[in-house]
C-alpha cells in the first residue's frame, strides 16, 4: 500500500508526471523533461529508462542545439484517441496515436442541422471504418473527442441553443456517442477544438496565449489563456460573434441587433454579392473571386476583415493575447482579410496590446477542429492508466477522473 509522503508514493508522481509531460507534447527530449517537470537529470534518466522497460514510452536519438539528444516519446502500441468534427455541412474524423501521429482521416458531406440521430450513425460508420483500416483493436482506442458546432452547457452536457443546431438542443451528444463506441467521449465547442489544434499542430505553436477566431456559417472564438482552453463557468468563453458593432444593425439570431456575427457570417455576407454572383454562390467561391480580383468579393471580404478587426481589438483588450489565428473558409483569402483587420486593431485597440499581436491565418485549413478534438483527449485523459496497464502501479478505478 502506497501511503502519502512515502518512497513509493513520490515516486509513482514522478512517473505520472514525466508520462504528462510527454503525453501533453508528443515528444520530449529528457533535457526538456526535466525543464517541464522540475526533476533532476538523473532522476528522468531512471524513469525514463524504466518506462522504456515496460513499453510506455519509445526513445530515439536525436539533436538539440547542435548536441546529440534522446527524444521520448509515448509508444505508438501504448493506445489510439480518435477525434470527431461535426460541422454545419460535414463530419470528419481522425485517428492518432499518444505519440501525436495522425494515423488515419476522412471526411464526408453531412447536413448536421438535419437529423441528430443520422449525424450519429454516421460518425459510428466512420469510426469503424477508421479504427479498422489503421488495423488496431477497438480495446486500444483510449478515448474520443467530440468537436460540435454550438456551445456545451457545462452542467448538464446538452447542447443549449435551440438557434444554433435547432434540431440538437437538449441532446447530450458525450453520453450519445460514449453509448454507441463503448468508451469516455470529451466534447466541446468547434472554436475550441479548433484553438486546440492549432496551438498544438499549427499556427499557435510555441505561444501560451492566443484566440483562434472561426469565421464560417457563425463567428465563433477558442480562447487559450497560459495554455489552456478558456471556457468561462457556463462554458460559453469566446462567443466574440454577439459582441455588438451596432445597435441599430441587422437583426442576430441570438436576439440581439447589430452582432459581430451580422457583419461577418457566410449567412450574411453571401446575399450581398448573390444579387450579382447567382444564388449558388459559397464563401469559398467569394474567395477564390477576390483572389483573381474581382472587385465586389474584394470589396466584400475588405469589409468583413475591418468587422472581425473591431472584435479583435476587443479582445485586446480584455485579454491581451499574444497571437490571433484566423479560421474557416475565410482564411483562405490570406492577406485580403489579414491586412483590414490589423487596420482594425490598430485602430481600435490599446496601443500597447495592438503592438504585441500577431494576427495569422490558420496552417490546418478545415482540419483545425479534428485535430483539436484528438489533442482533447491527449490534454484530459488520466495517465494512472497508461502506466497501470504496462504494469507500473495500480490499476485506476476508472479510465478517466472526469468526462466532459
Amino acid at each position: 500500500m502506497q501511503t502519502p509522503g512515502s518512497q513509493s508514493s513520490l515516486h509513482r508522481a514522478n512517473l505520472e508526471r514525466v508520462v504528462r509531460a510527454v503525453r501533453l507534447a508528443g515528444s520530449l527530449t529528457q533535457a526538456e523533461i526535466a525543464r517541464a517537470t522540475g526533476l533532476s537529470a538523473a532522476t528522468v534518466s531512471n524513469i525514463v529508462r524504466e518506462l522504456k522497460e515496460a513499453g510506455t514510452v519509445e526513445v530515439t536519438d536525436t539533436s538539440a542545439g547542435g548536441r546529440r539528444a534522446r527524444s521520448v516519446s509515448l509508444s505508438g502500441d501504448a493506445g489510439i484517441v480518435i477525434g470527431v468534427d461535426f460541422g454545419h455541412t460535414h463530419l470528419r474524423v481522425a485517428v492518432g496515436n499518444l505519440a501525436h501521429q495522425v494515423l488515419a482521416e476522412d471526411s464526408e458531406p453531412l447536413d448536421v442541422d438535419a437529423s441528430w440521430t443520422e449525424g450519429f450513425d454516421r460518425a459510428e460508420a466512420l469510426v469503424g471504418r477508421l479504427i479498422e483500416g489503421v488495423g488496431v483493436g477497438r480495446d486500444k482506442v483510449i478515448g474520443v473527442g467530440l468537436g460540435v458546432p454550438g456551445p456545451i452547457d457545462v452542467e448538464s452536457g446538452t447542447l443549449g441553443s435551440t438557434a444554433i443546431l435547432p434540431g440538437w438542443a437538449g441532446i447530450n451528444p458525450r453520453q450519445e456517442l460514449s453509448s454507441r463506441l463503448g468508451v469516455p467521449v470529451y466534447v466541446d465547442n468547434d472554436a475550441n477544438l479548433g484553438a486546440l489544434g492549432e496551438l498544438v499542430w499549427g499556427s499557435g505553436r510555441g505561444v501560451k496565449d492566443l484566440a483562434y477566431i472561426k469565421v464560417a456559417s457563425g463567428v465563433g472564438s477558442g480562447l487559450v489563456i497560459n495554455g489552456q482552453i478558456y471556457r468561462g463557468p457556463g462554458g460559453t468563453a469566446g462567443e466574440i460573434g454577439h459582441i455588438t458593432l451596432d445597435e441599430s444593425g441587422p437583426v442576430c439570431r441570438c436576439g440581439n441587433r447589430g452582432c459581430l456575427e451580422t457583419f461577418a457570417a457566410a449567412r450574411y455576407v453571401l446575399p450581398l454579392l448573390q444579387g450579382t454572383h447567382g444564388p449558388e454562390l459559397t464563401m469559398e467561391r467569394v474567395v477564390e473571386l477576390a483572389r483573381e480580383g474581382d472587385p465586389g468579393c474584394r470589396r466584400v471580404i475588405t469589409d468583413v476583415g475591418r468587422h472581425i478587426g473591431s472584435g479583435v481589438a476587443s479582445l485586446c483588450n480584455l485579454l491581451n493575447p499574444s497571437r490571433v489565428v484566423l479560421g474557416g473558409s475565410l482564411a483562405e483569402a490570406g492577406e485580403l482579410v489579414l491586412a483590414p483587420i490589423r487596420e482594425s486593431v490598430g485602430r481600435y485597440a490599446i496601443p500597447s496590446a495592438a503592438r504585441q499581436l500577431s494576427v495569422l491565418t490558420g496552417s490546418l485549413g478545415g482540419r483545425a477542429e479534428v485535430l483539436g478534438a484528438l489533442a482533447l483527449v491527449l490534454s484530459e485523459m488520466g495517465d494512472s492508466t497508461l502506466l497501470a496497464e504496462n504494469g507500473i502501479g495500480v490499476r485506476a478505478p476508472a479510465l478517466m477522473s472526469s468526462v466532459r
